[in-house]
Formats: structure tokens, sequence, C-alpha cells
């Protein structure tokens, strides 16, 4: 959130500069608060949608300090809900002109600026596509908020959004105040607009990741488990390599899209990766069947930042997964074989439903035995083992520094973080995927 406070924090000094050099005005000062508010939300609204718009481009160069492409894609969709909400108040200004009227009167109005010939007809056009795009904006907002909307469908409405992006552009280039343009404000807004434009632009051309993608083969089908289906495909050629624990945007049909992945293999220089993928949803729980080897697929990155390289070796590990959230582990312990004296002391915690039939209990165990530095623990909620902060620190003193590399459920996440804080535990970092589609 600091980030936000950043974006909003240098707009607002942008605009609060701008009206400290406005001329004094004979308007009443209620007109004048309805004008300014009305181009503060507007510029907040347009500048975080911008934003959005930007960060849809998957810019690698943020990756680290955003701390990977999830928070990325965290940070483009929390823009895109903030624009919009933004862009709800700018419309509730607007629609105050009749409360005024009735209250002040039209006496005192801020004079409107004046434009003549094209501009005049140009700006007249903006305000009544601003007004049909405000609409579409807040009908897209509330679909994507309504979590119960599938995502098919969701997906698909919100291809509309860089065009609604580009009327949204267009009104406020067109009805933004002329002196702007002149000031640090204008400076701003107009570079937002033109990185906004530019990922609109490669969204409409599909150009987005196309210097990452390219098209792989499936090489092998397995389902270790009724909810679970192992892949294992040939990458493209020109993949750069991955890291263990990173993941891709993989697209095994074109109309459902890309889909991220964590790669459970690690990199052996042979040209394959392996995902596991949980039936979370429609797609996912069809893979089975739909999937065979010899089928094409797109597949795009690698992206993120969970990576066994970023740990800190000089603080005690603490390795917690949750259901498939055990997949960047699973990469981690696979570049570690063979390599037992290079293993960091680590405590690896897998939480799982049923520890008696999960098949990557049996998996876990094969690759850590060779590692003595990790020691496994597996926490089977049927069978009454729920874990805590207290349980993963049971083996750390309390003045033992440390980090928490945690994949899996947001809930179990929250709960460690909090018991975390309750212990008083400030030297333990925590590093979480954040990566959600909607």
């Amino acid at each position: 959130m600091s980030f936000f406070a950043v974006v909003v924090g240098v707009l607002a000094l942008a605009w609060g500069w701008s009206v400290q050099q406005m001329p004094a005005s004979l308007a009443h000062p209620l007109w004048i608060a309805r004008q300014e508010a009305m181009y503060l939300s507007g510029l907040m609204s347009i500048g975080l949608m911008s934003l959005a718009m930007y960060l849809a481009t998957r810019p690698l160069w943020l990756e680290g300090a955003f701390g990977g492409m999830d928070r990325i894609y965290r940070a483009h969709k929390w823009a895109g809900i903030l624009g919009g909400s933004f862009a709800i108040l700018h419309w509730l200004v607007e629609m105050s002109d009749d409360i005024l009227k009735s209250t002040i009167g039209r006496a005192g109005r801020v004079p409107k600026e004046e434009a003549a010939g094209l501009l005049g007809s140009m700006r007249g056009l903006a305000e009544d596509m601003g007004e049909w795009g405000y609409y579409l904006l807040l009908a897209l907002l509330a679909i994507t908020l309504w979590r119960r909307f599938p995502y098919r469908p969701w997906r698909f409405l919100h291809r509309a959004m860089p065009v609604i992006y580009l009327v949204l552009a267009f009104h406020s280039v067109l009805l933004a105040p002329r002196d702007y343009w002149t000031q640090p404000v204008g400076w701003v807004l107009a570079g937002l607009i033109v990185a906004g434009v530019h990922g609109a632009m490669r969204a409409l051309r599909g150009t987005i990741g196309q210097a990452r993608r390219g098209r792989g083969e499936i090489l092998a089908v397995a389902q270790p488990a009724p909810d679970i289906v192992a892949v294992s495909c040939r990458v493209p050629a020109g993949w750069m390599g991955h890291q263990p624990g990173q993941f891709a945007l993989v697209t095994f049909d074109p109309a459902e899209g890309a889909h991220p992945f964590t790669i459970a293999s690690a990199d052996h220089g042979d040209q394959t990766i392996e995902f596991r993928i949980k039936a979370l949803g429609d797609h996912t729980r069809q893979l089975p069947v739909l999937l065979r080897p010899g089928q094409q697929v797109d597949i795009e990155g690698p992206y993120g930042r969970f990576e066994l390289g970023r740990i800190n070796r000089r603080v005690r590990q603490f390795w917690v997964a949750g259901g498939i959230g055990v997949t960047p582990f699973l990469a981690w312990l696979n570049a570690l074989q063979g390599h037992p004296d290079e293993t960091p002391e680590a405590d690896l915690h897998y939480c799982t439903r049923d520890r008696e039939r999960d098949p990557f209990v049996t998996e876990l165990r094969l690759l850590c035995e060779p590692l003595p530095k990790v020691r496994l623990h597996v926490h089977g909620a049927l069978q009454g083992e729920k874990l805590d902060a207290a349980t993963v620190l049971q083996c750390a003193s309390a003045a033992q520094a440390g980090e928490v590399w945690f994949c899996g459920p947001r809930g179990l996440a929250q709960t460690l973080q909090q018991g975390l804080k309750n212990m008083g535990r400030r030297r333990m970092g925590f590093h979480q995927e954040a990566f959600e589609m909607r």
C-alpha cells in the first residue's frame, strides 16, 4: 500500500500546486470546491487507471522493485479498483451540480473554459464519451468485485478495458484545464497517460509478453491424485531457463487464455519443465481429459521472485507449504539434489488435508532424505495436525533471526503472520506468493 500512497501523494501534491497558482476568483467557494473536487477525483482516477494499464504489460524491469511479477499483478488489480473508486467519486461530484443549484443558486458558478471550432466540438464529444466510458468502467468494476461471477465471461469482458481506458484518456486530455499542461500536474498526467496508452495499445495488439512467449509441447500427462494433474513439457526454443520457484503463464486452450502455474521442477538444462496443477476451477478440472502428449502449448516466462537463490543463508530458514503451494519447494528440493553441503538449515512444513493419502508426502520424503539439513514436518488436517506460528518456530530460540518462505492459502498466511506478530518475532522475515488472476 505504500506504493499507492506515493502515487496518490504525488498526484495530490501536483494538483495542490496548481490550486495555489490559480488567480483570485469571484465564484462562490462551494462552486470552486466542487470544480476542484472534480479535477482531483478525475486526476486520481485516470492516473491510477493509467498505472493499471501499464502494469498489465508485465514490465520485467519492475520485478525487482515490486518483489515479483505476482506483486505487479496485485498492484495492477488494486490500481484498477482504486481508479474505478475515484471514478465513482468523480461521478458523484458531477451529480452534485443540481444540489448546489437548489441550495445556493446558479450565481457564483465557475466560468467554463471556452473552446471554439474543432476543439469545442472535440470537447463536447469527449464529455459524452467520458460519461459512457465511466458507466462501462463501473459495470466492469462491479463484476470484478463480485467474486461469484464466473472467470471465463469475466475474462472476456475484461478485454474491453483497454478500449474503455482509451475513451477515458481522451476524455481526460480534452477536458483537463488548459493551464495544467504548463504545470507539474499536467506533466505528471501526461506521463501517466502516455504509459497507459502504451499498455492499452499493446493489449489490443496482443503483444504483451510476446518476447518471452513461445510454443512448447506436452511430453507426458499423469494424475497422481484425483484433483492433481502433472504435466511435463518441452520448453519453447529460446527459453532462457528458470530459477527454482519461478512460474510461467501457460495456455493450454486459447479460449481459456493463460494461467500462472509454478514450475515444479528444477532447470537441468534438458529443455523440459513440469507443472503440478490442482483442480481449482472448471478449466483445471478438465485438464486430465483435455491434455495429451504431443499437444502444442504456449508457455510464457519465467516470472517471479520466489527463488531459492534469494533466501538469506545467514539466518534460519522456515519453509511453509499449504496444499498445491508445495510446488515451488519441490523445485527447490529438486535443485538441491546432489548438493547436500550447499543446502541451508531449513525446516519444511507441509500442510495437507490427509497426510496418509497425499502423494506429495512420499515425494517430499524422498527428496529430503539425501538432504539432512532439511527437516520435513507434515501436518494433516484430518489427523488433527494444524500448523501455527508456535509450531513453526518450536525449534528456534527466541533471539534467533530467521525468515519464513510461504506458499499456500491466504488464510493460513494471515494466521502465521499474526502469530509471529503476537510472539514478538520482529526479526522474522516473511516472503509470500501473492498471485491472483482477479
